[in-house]
């Protein structure tokens, strides 16, 4: 019995024993380490992971914390341009392997991005992955050779005035002859400020010889007749936009379906420069004479006080009446307004709403410097530069004064302290030079902003440094110089230069706005000749009208 027991339990721990062993774990091997990145230089120098203006050549050595795998570094790095397209590059492995060179076979394209990456598949001689992918992001330096043939001064002036005409000429809407908004948006919009600003181009046009003048009187009768009988006036005042076509307002915003009395006032200021070209005694260009002041005279600027207050209303609606309530105070682009408001001889309005409103009784002084130029009026740096552009296409700021500010002063340092601004560069944006300056409203990457000093989003504006030819002559000629001959190839197309562009995004407009590109072409005829000015300036009723807000020095 006892023999029989012990060999049963010896059966029994045999067979426990076996199964135990059986269904032991096997040891495992233990998982690679990971290993990790180190440094990275490109051209021998770490700036972080995002560079600018580097060679087109650039060598970028990557640092590691263990001897690589050669074989998977193949399938491990990446170097591709924006368009996603994969760039060939050599590697070379230094200091044990531990340290991987990369540069690119051939030299690569000059103004564009690339992203070169090490992914996670990159591992180490050990058999170790890459603890997390690395990542560089570059721009290549501007090709600083010339994109067109060099030509004198006075002929780059010519090619610029002559192109840029094209947008008034040839994109005019086929029937009112009014100057489309923009170049790339619906083609029945019209901008009554912008075609304003398109009469005083086809001035300079024909004064230059682009056209002739009968050419460019048979545009005028075009204009003056659809202005005169067609397009729909609020009290006299013009809407911002207007249907091509059928003369109707088309709601600019919301609530702004109605007057436009600033836009009103850039439209009046063009046709009353062309009253003054137009002199001829024949009866054409008398009875574009005698239009153009019927469209002067009925406007009613006295009226856009609202209730006979001291100060002028910019919007005014059937529907929303003065719900806009947006008040036209200094300093901004609207001095013109507040100059043809007291110079007209049917709707007046006085100088103390001018000084009440406008001026605010000296509240838009400034006084301040800035880089060392001083600045007489408006915000801090200036604001967006087409404050020294607008109302300056027909008012000559040269020798103007008044009690608030000497205007020559202002347009030139308004001018010089957006120049000195772009050149200090305090944000280190990528191409911000004294060759690339010029900070005004324009379209901007996927939208329209007002750029300053204060609101500075790396985008350029060519017509802000262009049209402040006459205050800065130099830094403007320099910049425009620049814009043709080293960024042509970029800028420079069908109707000039395009609207604007950044270099730090790479981006470029492919849009040209009426009110961009009138302050070019007048301008540079004001710097070249006067003849805008002049003409503005001849007017009777604005010489009286400046004289009774107390302008002198003209």
């Amino acid at each position: 019995m006892m023999k029989s027991f012990c060999l049963a339990l010896f059966i029994t721990i045999f067979f426990c024993s076996c199964g135990k062993d059986k269904n032991k774990l096997s040891p495992q091997p233990p998982p690679p380490a990971s290993f990790s990145f180190n440094t990275l230089k490109v051209n021998g120098r770490f700036n972080g992971f995002t560079y600018y203006g580097i060679s087109t050549s650039s060598v970028f050595t990557f640092s590691f914390s263990a001897p690589l795998n050669r074989s998977s570094a193949s399938n491990s790095v990446v170097l591709k341009d924006r368009s996603g397209t994969n760039v060939a590059y050599s590697t070379v492995y230094a200091n044990g392997d531990s340290n991987m060179v990369i540069q690119p076979s051939t030299p690569l394209h000059y103004l564009n991005g690339y992203e070169l990456t090490v992914t996670g598949a990159l591992t180490s001689a050990a058999g170790s992955k890459l603890l997390s992918p690395v990542t560089v992001s570059f721009t290549t330096p501007i090709d600083s050779t010339d994109k067109f043939p060099r030509i004198t001064g006075e002929a780059l002036l010519d090619t610029v005035q002559r192109r840029t005409f094209r947008y008034f000429w040839d994109f005019a809407h086929p029937v009112s002859g009014l100057s489309r908004e923009r170049s790339n948006g619906d083609n029945t919009i019209v901008t009554t400020g912008g075609s304003g600003f398109g009469v005083m181009a086809l001035i300079a046009g024909v004064n230059r010889g682009f056209i002739t003048r009968a050419e460019g009187l048979g545009r005028m009768q075009t204009v003056v007749e659809f202005l005169k009988n067609t397009a729909q006036i609020f009290h006299g005042a013009f809407p911002h936009w207007i249907d091509g076509t059928t003369g109707k307002a088309i709601p600019f915003s919301a609530k702004d379906d109605g007057a436009d009395i600033v836009e009103t006032a850039f439209l009046v200021q063009g046709l009353l420069a062309a009253r003054q070209y137009f002199n001829g005694a024949d009866n054409a260009e008398k009875t574009i004479r005698d239009d153009i002041n019927a469209i002067w005279n009925r406007v009613e600027w006295s009226w856009f006080r609202k209730n006979s207050e001291e100060v002028l209303y910019w919007h005014w609606s059937n529907q929303y009446n003065w719900e806009m309530n947006m008040q036209v105070k200094g300093w901004n682009e609207c001095l013109v307004t507040y100059v043809l408001a007291a110079s007209s001889t049917t709707y007046p309005i006085e100088k103390a709403v001018y000084d009440n409103g406008w001026a605010s009784n000296g509240a838009m002084a400034n006084n301040k410097l800035w880089y060392g130029y001083r600045l007489p009026l408006g915000p801090d740096m200036g604001g967006p530069l087409f404050f020294s552009h607008y109302s300056f296409l027909g008012i000559n700021p040269k020798g103007l004064l008044d009690a608030y500010a000497n205007y020559e002063t202002q347009t030139r340092n308004h001018a010089l302290i957006n120049y000195s601004y772009c050149k200090a560069n305090p944000r280190n944006y990528f191409g911000y030079s004294e060759d690339v300056w010029g900070l005004t409203a324009s379209d901007i990457p996927n939208g329209y902003s007002a750029s300053s000093p204060a609101n500075d989003l790396g985008v350029i504006a060519p017509t802000a440094a262009i049209a402040s030819i006459p205050y800065t002559p130099a830094e403007s000629v320099k910049a425009l110089e620049f814009f043709y001959y080293t960024l042509g190839d970029k800028l420079w197309k069908d109707y000039g230069f395009v609207d604007a562009f950044s270099l730090q995004d790479l981006w470029f407009a492919d849009s040209f706005l009426a009110i961009d590109q009138g302050p070019i072409i007048i301008m540079i005829e004001n710097y070249r000749s006067g003849l805008l000015w002049n003409l503005f300036m001849s007017c009777p009723e604005i010489k009286t009208g400046m004289q009774k807000l107390g302008f002198n020095g003209q």
